[in-house]
C-alpha cells in the first residue's frame, strides 16, 4: 500500500468522455459517490482507531495509508463533480446534498458497529469495481478521454490495494462471536449494495434524462441501444462476485488479483504522482 498524489485536469472535460455515451454518464453518477462517502469512511476510520489497540502495530500503519488514499480519491472526484456542475448539470447539486446528509445521519444516529459494517460492504463494491475497470471495461474504455478514465483506474486500483483494511477493523472491533460477525458483516454489505445502487440509478436515470430531451427519435433509440449494451457489461460479475463475498470463508487478502493493476500503478506513479509536499502547495 502506498499513498499517491496525483493531480487531473478536468478543465477540458466532456461529460460524454467515452464513445459509449451511456456508460459515461453511469460512471458520472457513480463520481458522487467517492466525494461523499470517502469523507464518511475518514470519520469511521479515524473514530475506529481511537480503540484499536496500540500494539496493532500493522493495523494502524495500514490505516493511515487508507486516510491518505481516501482522501486524495474525495479530492478528485469533488473536482471532477464540479467540472459536471459547470457542464450544464447543475441538477447534482440538490442530489449530492441529500446524499451527504445521509452519511452525516449514519455518523450521528448509527453504531461503531453498523458504519463499519457499512464501511467493509463498500470496500468489497470498490474492489469488485476493479476488476471490473481492468478486466471488464476495456472495451467500454477504448478511445475514451485519459483524464477519467485514469481516474477511475487509479482510484479502484487503489481500492485493490487497501481492500483488507476495513474488513480488519471492522473484525477487531465489532465485539461478536465469528458467527454473528459474518451475519452482521453481510448485513452490512448487502446495505451498502441497496443503498448505492440506487442512489446511483437514480443519478444515472436523472442525468440520461437531461441528456435524451433534446434527442431525435433516431438518436433515442441509438441511446437506448447503447446503454443496454454498457449495462450488459457492468453486470456482467454481479451475481458471481455477490455469491464470493457473500461465502463465510470470503477473505478479501485471498483476492484474485485483477489483471494489470499492479503494473498500472507503477506507470501511473511515473507519470501522475507528485508527492505530498506538491499535492499540499
Amino acid at each position: 500500500m502506498k499513498a499517491r498524489f496525483p493531480k487531473f485536469d478536468f478543465s477540458n472535460l466532456r461529460a460524454h468522455w467515452a464513445p459509449n455515451w451511456e456508460f459515461a454518464q453511469r460512471a458520472n453518477a457513480a463520481s458522487l459517490i467517492p466525494a461523499h462517502i470517502e469523507p464518511y469512511l475518514l470519520k469511521v476510520m479515524m473514530q475506529a482507531k481511537q480503540d484499536i489497540d496500540p500494539a496493532k502495530v500493522r493495523l494502524h500503519e495500514d490505516l493511515d495509508i487508507f486516510i491518505k488514499q481516501e482522501m486524495q480519491h474525495c479530492r478528485q472526484h469533488i473536482a471532477f463533480n464540479k467540472r459536471m456542475h459547470a457542464l450544464g448539470y447543475e441538477l447534482l447539486k440538490p442530489i449530492e446534498q441529500d446524499f451527504a446528509a445521509t452519511f452525516a445521519r449514519f455518523l450521528a444516529t448509527k453504531s461503531l458497529r453498523f458504519n463499519l459494517a457499512y464501511s467493509e460492504g463498500f470496500e468489497s463494491l470498490s474492489a469488485t469495481a476493479c476488476e471490473l475497470y481492468f478486466e471488464d471495461y476495456n472495451e467500454l474504455l477504448e478511445d475514451a478521454d485519459p483524464e477519467p478514465t485514469n481516474m477511475w483506474r487509479w482510484h479502484l486500483a487503489e481500492e485493490f490495494e487497501h481492500r483488507t483494511v476495513c474488513s480488519d477493523v471492522y473484525h477487531e472491533l465489532s465485539g461478536l462471536n465469528p458467527v454473528f460477525a459474518y451475519f452482521y458483516r453481510l448485513y452490512g454489505y448487502f446495505y451498502a449494495v441497496l443503498h448505492l445502487g440506487r442512489f446511483q440509478l437514480m443519478v444515472s436515470r436523472k442525468l440520461l434524462e437531461q441528456d435524451r430531451a433534446t434527442m431525435s427519435p433516431d438518436e433515442l433509440t441509438a441511446s437506448l441501444a447503447r446503454d443496454k449494451y454498457a449495462r450488459k457489461i457492468m453486470g456482467r460479475r454481479f451475481f458471481s462476485n455477490l455469491l464470493k463475498i457473500c461465502s463465510p470463508f470470503y477473505d478479501p487478502l485471498k483476492r484474485r488479483e485483477p489483471v494489470g493493476y499492479r503494473a498500472y500503478l507503477q506507470e501511473f506513479e511515473a507519470r501522475y504522482d507528485r508527492g505530498p509536499v506538491a499535492a499540499a502547495a
